[in-house]
């Protein structure tokens, strides 16, 4: 007797259980093009740097935009809170694991000020780098405007879930459509892990979009809520809908994963998925320069009635230079990640991003333990 099911569910799958298939021919790594576009803003690299506090400060920014790179300023939070953030982040690195949390939602319930916001857009301006900041939607209304006229060059706006369409009984949702229409900078949203999700936020207007609910090394969404899918088939369904969405419109909206990646292989999978460009959070805060000087938090870890992150210690690596572009003294692919994506695609005989889009990839949960019983036991020892 067959049973009626109530679901049938759908296996997905994260960067842990697939692989790369190389390709029939190969290419040198040095001629690989891996710019990132945002409507006709290029970036030599295709890596954005976290819109979080302890990744990205008005200094960093600057050195990423050097760099090559699309940083985010969080507009909402600390850099925009308090004349002197420094000082504060100091208090979120050094208080006691039981106490952070706490401290954070005193912290981050300082009101957002408006002329610190046009402060550091103009301070990332004045060293002439391309300036993006970052906002929830309840604040996106109010500051986005200003954000412009002070001169950045393009606005995201972020969530856990982002929905085109929201419903509530206690204030008007933000319009996407109507912030694109009167916005003359390009604007990118998120997070969405779904096609229809992405489809219905691309006939909005927007320029991007950010693909990932709670795989960041600090985020506890997941945990909390139970909310997610993982980043290799979220990042397929989403580049989907924008491939769909380009041939109905003629418009491409770059597909940029956000979250889960740790190592240079994951980075490459992300591409290979579907990704036009991958953010970078937890791996940035190793940098030297970064001001949360080897901590790292969850961006919902502040919330004054669920909280979702956590404060971790990844530990100061080295210059960004050298997490970036090498050279590399260790084997683990924690460093070197433009290295790692073009000598990837030229063993796929990829000579653009989007070639690289196209190549095959294959389920392969056996991928990393393959033969590696030593180094097995040696991490165990």
């Amino acid at each position: 007797m067959s049973v009626p099911k109530f679901k049938e569910l759908e296996r997905a799958y994260g960067f842990d259980e697939v692989a790369i298939v190389p390709g029939d021919v190969t290419v040198n790594p040095d001629q690989t093009n891996i710019e990132f576009k945002i409507r006709d803003i290029t970036f030599p690299i295709p890596i954005v740097a976290a819109a979080m506090d302890a990744v990205v400060d008005p200094d960093f920014a600057i050195l990423f935009n050097k760099a090559g790179g699309l940083p985010i300023l969080n507009c909402d939070g600390i850099q925009v809170r308090y004349e002197n953030p420094r000082a504060t982040l100091d208090e979120i690195i050094n208080a006691p694991a039981r106490e952070v949390t706490a401290l954070m939602q005193k912290i981050y319930s300082e009101p957002v000020k408006d002329h610190l916001v046009v402060k550091r857009i103009k301070h990332i301006k004045k060293a002439g780098g391309v300036c993006a900041v970052s906002f929830i939607p309840a604040t996106t209304k109010k500051l986005a405007h200003i954000a412009e006229e002070a001169g950045a060059d393009i606005i995201v706006v972020q969530t856990t879930v982002t929905t085109a369409r929201h419903v509530s009984k206690s204030y008007s949702g933000l319009s996407f459509s109507d912030l694109c229409q009167q916005l003359r900078i390009p604007v990118m949203v998120g997070n969405a892990v779904t096609y229809s999700a992405a489809l219905e936020l691309m006939r909005t207007g927007i320029d991007g979009l950010l693909v990932g609910i709670g795989p960041g090394a600090a985020c506890t969404t997941r945990e909390v809520l139970g909310v997610g899918v993982p980043q290799v088939t979220a990042t397929i369904d989403c580049a989907a809908a924008r491939d769909n969405y380009f041939k109905e419109s003629g418009r491409y909206v770059s597909i940029i994963t956000d979250g889960g990646i740790r190592i240079g292989s994951d980075m490459c999978k992300a591409f290979v998925s579907g990704a036009d460009a991958v953010v970078f959070g937890s791996i940035l805060t190793r940098a030297q320069e970064a001001p949360g000087q080897g901590y790292h938090w969850g961006m919902s870890q502040p919330s004054a009635t669920l909280p979702r992150g956590t404060r971790i210690k990844t530990e100061t690596r080295g210059p960004l230079e050298k997490l970036l572009f090498g050279p590399s003294h260790v084997t683990d692919g924690t460093e070197n990640y433009v290295g790692a994506l073009r000598n990837a695609m030229g063993l796929c005989g990829a000579l653009s991003i989007r070639e690289f889009q196209k190549v095959k990839m294959v389920i392969a949960p056996s991928i990393k333990t393959e033969g590696k019983h030593f180094q097995s036991l040696q991490q165990s020892c």
